[in-house]
């Protein structure tokens, strides 16, 4: 059974009145209180040094007809560097066939980005505004913070496959039985969401406020198909800062980005979600309008996972 949540509370330090909500519902004020002293708006010099080293970079955003995606980037490490104390440099751009590589040609974009590293189950988030440059994009940071290493699986990798050639694009509106089979062997996915727009969208631009891009993990089968555009998982226990929950509690758009990590297969979704507060725990249901799966779309190679012991057992 859903619950609802409180009416309009009032937000708090880093947090608007969704993410509050939530919070307030789950008893987890305080905690979450806690927990946003960590969000920031400055890139450290160790957060710097972690970005360097990174291989990928996930972005999510909203396409020219609003609705949320999540894109995986890629390149040698270095390919993510920090430019200054609150922006960072993208080297290299989407192919034409990803849903937001029109949205990240354009100056003024809001994106969520974050950057998770397998092989030492580290991640680090970062929110802001991205403009286009001659050689990709560059992002001006508004949050900058890390999340803890809780259901990261751990994976080593093992070769850039840079001469690969991506299969063609395929569309859909419902999940083939395959990619249905995919997303329930996945033990990691990632989340694009939406805050509330501060102030309404200027003329031409669609709705919606700063975006956010978020990681999910777990045993595989953690997410469950109930049909060909119906997707559910349970939300873990973690920071309490409830981010993309509040932000969902705000505005249901969301995008998800399921990876092969063996092949660089590419399955990116676009709908809307809600959560669903139930007595032993929250529950999170996506109705998905649109899909894009890309063969090869990744040419990162990595080893078989490392489960996260903080894992729970999917039930079943």
């Amino acid at each position: 059974m859903t619950s609802s949540l409180p009416t309009s509370p009032t937000p708090a330090g880093p947090y608007h009145s969704g993410e509050r909500a939530v919070q307030l519902r789950a008893g987890l004020l305080a905690q979450a209180d806690h927990s946003g002293r960590a969000i920031g708006s400055g890139i450290r010099d160790v957060a710097a040094a972690f970005l360097r080293l990174q291989p990928m970079l996930v972005a999510g955003a909203a396409d020219p007809a609003g609705r949320l995606w999540c894109s995986l980037l890629t390149g040698e490490p270095g390919f993510v560097t920090a430019t200054g104390p609150r922006s960072i440099a993208v080297a290299g751009r989407l192919p034409g066939s990803d849903p937001l590589a029109e949205t990240l040609e354009e100056a003024g974009t809001s994106v969520g980005t974050i950057a998770l590293d397998p092989r030492t189950r580290r991640r680090m988030r970062l929110n802001g505004t991205a403009r286009p440059t001659t050689d990709g994009l560059a992002i001006d940071a508004d949050q900058v913070f890390a999340n803890c290493p809780k259901y990261l699986q751990k994976r080593q990798l093992e070769e850039t496959a840079a001469d690969r050639t991506p299969g063609p694009v395929r569309r859909s509106a419902a999940l083939s039985d395959a990619q249905a089979a995919f997303v329930r062997a996945a033990d990691t996915f990632f989340i694009a969401t939406a805050a509330p727009a501060p102030e309404p969208s200027a003329p031409g631009r669609s709705a919606g406020g700063p975006a956010d891009a978020s990681h999910r993990g777990g045993m595989p089968g953690f997410v469950t198909v109930t049909g060909p555009t119906r997707l559910s998982w349970a939300d873990y226990p973690g920071n309490a800062m409830f981010l993309t929950l509040g932000n969902l509690a705000a505005d249901p758009r969301a995008g998800l980005l399921f990876t092969d990590w063996t092949t660089g297969d590419t399955l990116q979704l676009t709908g809307t979600a809600h959560t669903e507060f139930g007595d032993t725990g929250r529950t999170v249901h996506f109705d998905l309008s649109e899909a894009v799966w890309t063969p090869a779309a990744s040419p990162l190679r990595w080893s078989a996972p490392e489960y996260s012991p903080a894992n729970p057992r999917p039930a079943g």
